[in-house]
């Protein structure tokens, strides 16, 4: 197979973004040390949740009840000085709960007249605690924030403060009681991220740093404003054609009833992934290389996230829930075929 093309002058960065880039990955290693302090392990979980922030996406976690979650996002807040608000989905969660309502109010004058309260969701990072908890249309309101960034209530439109990083969590073993997200809403989510059990040396670590009095403040490591400087250089990190093309045939051999998916994936999944998995894998690929050293993307930047991009977009069949074969192992051996054949 021919090697790939030599970089031309449209996959290189000026001198000025290669400065802003080495000061990205400066304040990127600052972030880690800084939640290193309170955050035992859960390595892959931070820079996934780094790579969805810089590149304007969410993520939706899923992990049992325990692992840091909600500690994980509101230290994520502290670091990078945003405002940070916690929603607890309910079954009795309403739209106005999270969006805000108007409500009757007197002024100074005597006249009485309606003010917009905001709701929680007006913040920088917002923690969507269980949100399959909540009924389809408080979830649609939720999601319409995430892609709107806008609020609209009683007719009135509100923008929501950039930068806007919803997280929302799941929890995989209690599904009682439960309104699961369907899949058109789930591919709202750049990421999902699966948050595993601590090794025995870690969670020893965490019983005795968290079990003393208090947790130590975080330094402030980035503002808003850098954040939003930062996403945009992200956007402009190159990507060589290959690259793209790569990135096209992963998402479309994910596809059963398409002409390059392969034999042994066609009983297993009962719908592939659309389109925007492709951005977001893009997308995901160009904020790792920022953050991890590369001045382009690379292939392996696409391979390590093409797992959360593609395993929430990945509709598996009962045969295959029957053989304990869930997405991501589809996902996986997707990606590795897909790089074997490649660097053959």
């Amino acid at each position: 197979m021919a090697s790939p093309p030599a970089p031309g002058p449209d996959t290189r960065l000026g001198d000025d973004d290669v400065a802003k880039l080495d000061r990205l990955r400066a304040a990127y290693r600052r972030l880690q040390d800084e939640l290193g302090r309170v955050i035992i392990g859960q390595a892959d979980t931070i820079e996934r949740l780094a790579i969805c922030l810089f590149a304007r996406g969410h993520a939706l976690l899923v992990g049992v009840p325990g692992l840091a979650k909600t500690l994980l996002v509101s230290r994520l807040a502290e670091a990078v000085s945003l405002k940070f608000s916690r929603i607890q989905f309910t079954p009795d969660l309403m739209p106005m709960d999270i969006t805000g309502t108007d409500i009757l109010q007197e002024s100074a004058g005597g006249r009485r007249e309606f003010s917009f309260v905001p709701g929680p969701v007006f913040a920088n990072i917002v923690l969507a605690d269980e949100i399959n908890r909540a009924p389809p249309k408080t979830q649609a309101a939720m999601l319409e924030a995430m892609q709107e960034q806008k609020v609209t209530v009683v007719g009135k439109t509100s923008l929501l403060e950039p930068p806007f990083f919803v997280l929302a969590t799941q929890n995989p073993v209690e599904q009682e009681g439960t309104y699961p997200l369907p899949e058109a809403q789930l591919d709202r989510f750049m990421f999902l991220i699966e948050v595993d059990y601590p090794s025995e040396e870690e969670e020893v670590m965490i019983a005795r740093t968290t079990t003393g009095d208090t947790l130590p403040p975080l330094d402030h490591v980035l503002s808003a404003a850098e954040i939003i400087e930062f996403q945009h250089l992200v956007r402009r990190v190159p990507v060589p054609d290959h690259i793209y093309h790569f990135a096209t045939k992963l998402a479309r051999r994910t596809r059963p009833h398409g002409a390059t998916a392969p034999d042994w994936l066609k009983p297993l999944v009962a719908w592939g992934a659309g389109p925007r998995a492709v951005q977001y894998l893009i997308l995901g690929a160009k904020a790792r290389a920022a953050l991890t050293g590369g001045y382009m993307v690379r292939l392996e930047d696409i391979a390590a996230v093409a797992a959360p991009v593609l395993s929430h977009r990945v509709l598996t069949t009962f045969a295959a829930q029957a053989e304990g074969i869930d997405a991501r192992r589809i996902c996986e051996r997707l990606v590795s075929e897909a790089l074997a054949t490649t660097n053959g």
